[in-house]
Protein backbone atom coordinates (compact mmCIF):
# COMPACT_ATOMS: atom_id res chain seq x y z
CA UNK A 1 0.00 0.00 0.00
CA UNK A 2 1.45 3.42 -1.32
CA UNK A 3 -0.38 6.40 0.81
CA UNK A 4 -0.67 9.35 -0.98
CA UNK A 5 -2.70 12.90 -0.60
CA UNK A 6 -5.58 14.68 -3.17
CA UNK A 7 -4.83 16.46 -5.53
CA UNK A 8 -6.54 19.70 -4.70
CA UNK A 9 -8.47 20.45 -7.81
CA UNK A 10 -9.63 23.85 -8.00
CA UNK A 11 -12.32 24.82 -6.28
CA UNK A 12 -14.70 26.33 -8.63
CA UNK A 13 -14.41 23.05 -10.83
CA UNK A 14 -17.26 21.97 -13.34
CA UNK A 15 -17.84 18.05 -11.95
CA UNK A 16 -17.07 15.96 -14.77
CA UNK A 17 -19.63 13.94 -16.63
CA UNK A 18 -19.42 10.12 -16.02
CA UNK A 19 -21.20 6.44 -16.89
CA UNK A 20 -20.54 3.81 -14.53
CA UNK A 21 -22.16 0.04 -13.60
CA UNK A 22 -22.70 -0.44 -10.10
CA UNK A 23 -22.57 -4.23 -9.38
CA UNK A 24 -26.71 -5.06 -10.35
CA UNK A 25 -25.81 -3.79 -13.84
CA UNK A 26 -27.19 -0.31 -13.51
CA UNK A 27 -25.56 2.47 -15.19
CA UNK A 28 -25.06 5.82 -13.02
CA UNK A 29 -24.14 9.24 -14.51
CA UNK A 30 -23.61 12.10 -12.28
CA UNK A 31 -26.95 13.67 -13.97
CA UNK A 32 -28.88 10.41 -11.90
CA UNK A 33 -26.71 10.17 -8.61
CA UNK A 34 -27.22 14.29 -8.53
CA UNK A 35 -29.29 15.53 -5.86
CA UNK A 36 -30.99 18.93 -5.41
CA UNK A 37 -28.93 20.44 -2.92
CA UNK A 38 -25.75 19.25 -4.22
CA UNK A 39 -23.89 16.03 -4.87
CA UNK A 40 -20.70 13.92 -3.07
CA UNK A 41 -18.60 12.31 -5.20
CA UNK A 42 -16.23 9.90 -3.23
CA UNK A 43 -13.88 7.43 -4.92
CA UNK A 44 -13.62 4.59 -2.51
CA UNK A 45 -12.25 0.94 -2.22
CA UNK A 46 -12.80 -2.22 -0.73
CA UNK A 47 -9.81 -3.28 0.54
CA UNK A 48 -7.55 0.07 1.48
CA UNK A 49 -7.54 0.40 5.52
CA UNK A 50 -8.35 4.29 5.50
CA UNK A 51 -11.53 3.56 3.52
CA UNK A 52 -12.52 0.35 5.56
CA UNK A 53 -11.82 2.70 8.79
CA UNK A 54 -14.47 5.48 7.83
CA UNK A 55 -16.91 2.92 6.34
CA UNK A 56 -19.76 2.98 8.79
CA UNK A 57 -19.56 6.44 9.51
CA UNK A 58 -19.09 7.09 5.82
CA UNK A 59 -22.73 5.26 5.23
CA UNK A 60 -24.65 7.07 8.35
CA UNK A 61 -23.74 10.61 7.18
CA UNK A 62 -24.24 9.72 3.19
CA UNK A 63 -27.38 8.16 4.67
CA UNK A 64 -28.48 11.50 6.84
CA UNK A 65 -27.56 13.72 4.25
CA UNK A 66 -29.09 12.03 1.12
CA UNK A 67 -32.76 12.68 2.96
CA UNK A 68 -31.79 16.19 3.22
CA UNK A 69 -31.31 16.41 -0.32
CA UNK A 70 -27.57 15.39 -1.18
CA UNK A 71 -26.73 13.34 -4.02
CA UNK A 72 -23.83 10.73 -3.09
CA UNK A 73 -21.87 8.29 -5.26
CA UNK A 74 -19.22 6.02 -4.64
CA UNK A 75 -16.65 5.18 -7.47
CA UNK A 76 -14.10 2.33 -7.09
CA UNK A 77 -11.48 3.06 -9.60
CA UNK A 78 -8.81 0.17 -8.71
CA UNK A 79 -7.66 -2.64 -11.36
CA UNK A 80 -10.32 -5.60 -10.31
CA UNK A 81 -7.56 -7.77 -12.27
CA UNK A 82 -4.88 -7.21 -10.55
CA UNK A 83 -7.06 -6.62 -6.87
CA UNK A 84 -9.64 -8.71 -7.07
CA UNK A 85 -10.84 -7.07 -3.36
CA UNK A 86 -12.34 -4.60 -5.99
CA UNK A 87 -14.42 -7.13 -8.25
CA UNK A 88 -17.96 -5.95 -7.94
CA UNK A 89 -19.45 -8.66 -6.60
CA UNK A 90 -17.38 -7.73 -3.37
CA UNK A 91 -18.47 -4.41 -3.62
CA UNK A 92 -21.86 -5.24 -3.46
CA UNK A 93 -20.52 -7.25 -0.32
CA UNK A 94 -18.93 -4.36 1.26
CA UNK A 95 -21.22 -2.08 0.32
CA UNK A 96 -24.12 -4.22 2.39
CA UNK A 97 -21.98 -4.77 5.47
CA UNK A 98 -20.94 -0.96 5.65
CA UNK A 99 -24.60 0.18 5.26
CA UNK A 100 -23.92 2.23 1.83
CA UNK A 101 -27.07 2.91 0.96
CA UNK A 102 -25.71 5.29 -2.30
CA UNK A 103 -24.66 3.82 -5.57
CA UNK A 104 -21.17 2.10 -5.50
CA UNK A 105 -20.13 1.48 -9.34
CA UNK A 106 -17.31 0.40 -10.92
CA UNK A 107 -14.76 2.50 -12.60
CA UNK A 108 -12.50 -0.28 -14.60
CA UNK A 109 -11.34 2.00 -17.59
CA UNK A 110 -10.12 4.71 -14.55
CA UNK A 111 -11.83 7.27 -17.02
CA UNK A 112 -13.96 8.81 -14.34
CA UNK A 113 -10.63 8.93 -11.55
CA UNK A 114 -8.61 10.49 -14.57
CA UNK A 115 -11.51 13.37 -14.48
CA UNK A 116 -11.21 13.70 -11.87
CA UNK A 117 -8.08 13.39 -11.05
CA UNK A 118 -8.70 11.69 -7.88
CA UNK A 119 -5.52 10.01 -6.53
CA UNK A 120 -6.22 8.06 -3.49
CA UNK A 121 -9.08 6.34 -1.66
CA UNK A 122 -10.98 7.85 0.43
CA UNK A 123 -10.85 11.13 -2.05
CA UNK A 124 -14.23 13.36 -1.94
CA UNK A 125 -15.36 16.15 -3.92
CA UNK A 126 -18.20 18.16 -2.88
CA UNK A 127 -20.00 19.88 -5.68
CA UNK A 128 -22.85 22.63 -5.07
CA UNK A 129 -26.41 22.46 -7.12
CA UNK A 130 -24.71 23.89 -9.79
CA UNK A 131 -22.03 21.24 -9.70
CA UNK A 132 -19.17 23.50 -8.98
CA UNK A 133 -16.76 21.85 -6.66
CA UNK A 134 -16.87 23.82 -3.51
CA UNK A 135 -14.78 21.13 -1.20
CA UNK A 136 -12.38 18.78 -2.00
CA UNK A 137 -10.49 17.05 0.91
CA UNK A 138 -10.58 14.93 3.74
CA UNK A 139 -13.81 12.70 5.86
CA UNK A 140 -11.72 14.29 9.47
CA UNK A 141 -8.75 14.08 11.19
CA UNK A 142 -9.21 9.96 11.86
CA UNK A 143 -6.43 7.72 10.59
CA UNK A 144 -6.19 3.76 10.88
CA UNK A 145 -4.23 3.46 14.06
CA UNK A 146 -3.76 6.96 15.06
CA UNK A 147 -6.57 6.78 17.97
CA UNK A 148 -8.31 9.97 16.80
CA UNK A 149 -12.44 8.99 16.61
CA UNK A 150 -14.00 8.96 13.10
CA UNK A 151 -16.27 11.09 13.39
CA UNK A 152 -16.75 12.25 9.54
CA UNK A 153 -16.64 16.17 11.10
CA UNK A 154 -15.26 18.46 8.27
CA UNK A 155 -16.78 16.51 5.08
CA UNK A 156 -20.21 16.86 6.77
CA UNK A 157 -19.46 20.44 7.91
CA UNK A 158 -18.79 21.21 4.46
CA UNK A 159 -22.11 19.53 3.43
CA UNK A 160 -23.73 21.42 5.77
CA UNK A 161 -22.93 24.65 4.25
CA UNK A 162 -24.05 23.06 0.68
CA UNK A 163 -27.42 21.98 2.05
CA UNK A 164 -27.96 25.31 3.79
CA UNK A 165 -26.49 27.29 0.44
CA UNK A 166 -24.34 28.81 2.43
CA UNK A 167 -20.01 29.17 1.90
CA UNK A 168 -18.09 26.49 3.50
CA UNK A 169 -16.21 28.10 6.31
CA UNK A 170 -14.30 24.59 7.54
CA UNK A 171 -10.34 24.63 6.18
CA UNK A 172 -9.88 21.64 3.32
CA UNK A 173 -7.14 19.75 4.18
CA UNK A 174 -5.71 16.84 1.52
CA UNK A 175 -7.57 13.60 1.77
CA UNK A 176 -4.71 10.79 2.62
CA UNK A 177 -5.34 7.25 1.55
CA UNK A 178 -4.20 4.51 -0.40
CA UNK A 179 -3.19 5.12 -4.39
CA UNK A 180 -5.54 4.39 -6.99
CA UNK A 181 -4.18 1.08 -8.08
CA UNK A 182 -3.88 2.24 -11.76
CA UNK A 183 -3.63 -0.43 -14.72
CA UNK A 184 -0.55 -0.59 -16.11
CA UNK A 185 0.39 2.01 -18.66
CA UNK A 186 -2.77 4.33 -16.73
CA UNK A 187 -0.94 6.17 -14.49
CA UNK A 188 -1.68 10.01 -14.35
CA UNK A 189 0.70 12.80 -14.53
CA UNK A 190 -0.02 13.24 -10.90
CA UNK A 191 0.96 9.74 -9.90
CA UNK A 192 4.36 9.43 -9.32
Amino acid sequence: MVSVNSTMVPLGTEAPPFELPDPDGTTWTFDKAAGPRGTLVAFLSNHCPYVRHIAGTLGATAARRRRQGLGVIGINSNDPQAYPDELPERMAANATAWRWTFPYVSDENQTAAHAYKAACTPDFFLFDAGRRLVYRGRFDAARPGNGVPVTGDELDAAIASVIAGEEIEVGQLASIGCNIKWKPGNEPPWFG
